[in-house]
């Protein structure tokens, strides 16, 4: 499935909103002075940085992290339902707490849809007397196929009630046609994070495959199934050679690879031995003449397995998918098996969360612009919004001016940048338009068909795109989510209220803070829409070769460099940082620090930053984006990180600074110091 999403953590959210041209003066940057923008004592320190959480007796040289998180890392522990902890985890949990408060209110109003929903998951003692009976329907209706025909039928029918399937589909603009929608298909039906958890040598990956096997023996021994055992490591294996199939998560981000444009001929033609007309017809997708195809060999190989592999593995694959995806709706046995695996085996984590963080999560997740509408209402206040959209407004302009000096690119493909950037629409806070769930059914007492509804009314929400126009209004994500996104094919970023708090940004915090954290959030995901696959998008969101081939030569040579430095980063004895995987997020990384921080002296207006408790304006800016990357992690969930997500761990996102010449000279940084790096070798893209 083509992802055009990219967001500033990791994210399963796809593709948002709009593109609407920006009037000229969106690149003249607006002086804000170096005061706070508003009076009174900001969240974190004197100045927006919590300084008791530094260890100054770390040079900054040899250990930015450790000199500005130092004091914070040997005080925090990481709670017992985390599998990692930092500044993001903190504001969700205020943002946990703030949304119970209303879903709690609205269980109070009787013909409240998030206030019933809320209450079906809360009311733990109904959920398990039913044990397994509310699936028991969709389980009898598997074990009952006869063919792969009616079995492919199966698989589409649970695709739409959430359940992870081989095939992953979405409807959403097409990339080389963004007037238009499409249906994308992508590799998906794995149980465990990831091909190389099946297909690596790796000792600590190795340990996790037979507790995976273990796993799925215990979920068909809950619904009552015999043989569970060797059933079990039958699906193993047919997972297994399925991961085989699978593309890697580098080659699945390039977006002209998985650029691939199919009728509905082509699939029986290069992808034979699986029953699409079935399929395809069941997903809604029975009248569309064109689809777009993430990774063709992987669908050409499932196909593949699937026609050699007897049904009965195929129905018990399909049993444990549907077992797992719902677990966590049904009676505690199956909660606390797929805990036990998916929770502590793959994460690390000790506890399940509280039974009220799982189903403010699961009304959020099903609901979330309805519940959303309170949040903004309640929690986002005019002037923070007013506040975030003139610091979004010099971020863009130090960009425009960054992309007007850069030497690598040619005259004529910066011509054509600066005018994609002049088409660019920042969101801040909230959509301009809130979903309508007046269609959706919730029910008293009915948790499973609740999230089976609310599934399938999502799933239909997005198949009625289907030749219509594009929705420029849509978001991906949330007003309650601690994250932020770009999306290419939108020429667009999002920053939902949630992440406009302190530390990321405070109106009552001085400047360089607010630049170092948010300003630099903000230039992250600016840029990648010029980072190595953003870059191949123009300004309309169309995936088209816009750059010379002088352009892309010079732009390798300097990314290769950032590929090398991170490949080096070894959280884990024996386990490095994909410098390539994480290529998009480190440059965005290295993007946000540069263009913000010239957005910072803009705001100057040509005074000189004041020194404020000792530190000096550069100072607090790359303290302030120190502090943003606070996080600890749980040994499995850090591995689990390195080797599926494309951003790099907290500690190595801070040493971005080596790349930064203002950083060398804010802190007296020199050669000899284990972070520093010579002129030649900073890498400076923008």
């Amino acid at each position: 499935m083509r992802v055009t999403i990219v967001a500033l953590l990791a994210s399963t959210m796809l593709a948002g909103a709009a593109v609407a041209a920006q009037p000229a003066s969106f690149l003249t940057p607006v002086a804000s002075g170096s005061k706070a923008a508003v009076a009174g004592k900001p969240t974190y320190g004197s100045f927006g940085f919590d300084e008791t959480g530094m260890n100054k007796a770390v040079k900054a040289g040899n250990d930015f992290y450790g000199y500005a998180n130092g004091g914070w890392d040997a005080a925090t522990q990481i709670p017992q339902d985390r599998s990692s902890y930092g500044m993001f985890h903190k504001l969700q949990d205020l943002s946990l707490a703030r949304t119970r408060s209303i879903l709690e209110a609205a269980e109070k109003q009787p013909n409240s849809k998030i206030g019933l929903f809320y209450a079906s998951f809360m009311d733990e003692a109904a959920v398990n007397a039913k044990g397994a009976a509310p699936i028991k329907p969709w389980l009898d209706q598997i074990k009952a196929v006869h063919d792969k025909d009616a079995l492919a039928t199966e698989i589409a029918t649970l695709t739409r009630a959430g359940v992870r399937t081989p095939f992953e589909t979405y409807v959403g603009p097409d990339d080389k046609n963004p007037t238009a929608y499409i249906a994308q298909f992508g590799q998906s039906g794995l149980g465990l994070p990831d091909r190389d958890y099946y297909l690596k040598d790796d000792a600590a990956l190795a340990k996790v495959r037979p507790l995976y096997v273990a796993y799925l023996a215990k979920l068909l021994t809950l619904a009552g199934e015999p043989d569970a055992e060797a059933r079990a490591a039958a699906i193993m294996a047919f997972e297994t050679k399925m991961a085989q199939v699978h593309w890697s998560r580098i080659d699945s981000r390039d977006a002209d690879k998985v650029y691939n444009k199919w009728s509905r001929a082509d699939f029986d033609a290069k992808a034979p031995g699986f029953p699409w007309g079935a399929y395809l017809n069941t997903l809604g997708y029975g009248a569309q003449p064109d689809f777009l195809v993430a990774q063709p060999s992987a669908f050409t190989g499932e196909a593949k397995l699937y026609a050699d592999t007897p049904l009965p593995v195929l129905k018990d694959y399909l049993l444990v998918r549907t077992i797992s995806s719902y677990a966590r709706y049904l009676s505690a046995p199956f909660v606390d098996a797929s805990f036990a695996f998916n929770g502590t085996v793959l994460s690390g984590t000790p506890q399940n969360q509280p039974r009220w963080k799982r189903g403010v999560n699961l009304v959020s997740n099903e609901m979330g612009e309805a519940v959303g509408q309170d949040y903004v209402a309640k929690y986002f206040p005019p002037e923070a919004k007013a506040a975030a959209d003139a610091l979004v407004h010099n971020i863009i302009a130090a960009f425009g001016q960054r992309l007007q000096k850069l030497a690598w690119m040619d005259p004529a493909t910066k011509q054509k940048a600066l005018e994609k950037l002049a088409a660019f629409t920042p969101k801040i806070g909230y959509p301009t338009k809130w979903r309508d769930y007046s269609t959706l059914e919730i029910r008293a007492g009915d948790l499973v068909g609740n999230v089976a509804r609310a599934e399938g009314f999502e799933y239909q929400r997005n198949l009625n795109k289907l030749g219509k126009p594009i929705d420029r209004t849509e978001w991906g994500m949330t007003p309650m989510e601690i994250n932020a996104y770009a999306n290419p094919v939108m020429n667009e970023i999002v920053f939902p209220a949630a992440i406009l708090q302190p530390p990321f940004f405070d109106p009552k915090a001085d400047p360089a803070v607010n630049y170092g954290g948010i300003g630099a959030v903000i230039g992250h995901e600016l840029s990648h829409h010029f980072d190595d696959q953003g870059r191949k998008y123009d300004l309309t969101g169309k995936l088209t070769d816009w750059w010379t081939q002088q352009d892309v030569t010079r732009f390798t040579a300097l990314t290769d460099k950032l590929v090398k430095q991170y490949d080096a980063y070894e959280p884990i004895p024996g386990q490095h940082v994909q410098g390539e995987l994480t290529l998009g997020e480190n440059m965005a990384d290295l993007a946000g620090l540069t263009v913000s921080h010239d957005a910072y002296v803009l705001s100057l207006g040509g005074k000189p930053a004041p020194v404020l408790d000792g530190f000096t304006g550069d100072q607090r800016f790359y303290l302030g984006w120190a502090q943003v990357w606070r996080t600890k992690y749980r040994e499995p969930a850090l591995r689990q990180q390195l080797l599926t997500d494309p951003h790099s761990p907290g500690p190595e996102r801070v040493d971005e600074v080596r790349n930064m010449n203002p950083w060398y000279k804010a802190f007296d940084v020199t050669q000899g110091e284990k972070l520093y790096l010579t002129p030649a070798e900073r890498v400076q893209v923008w």
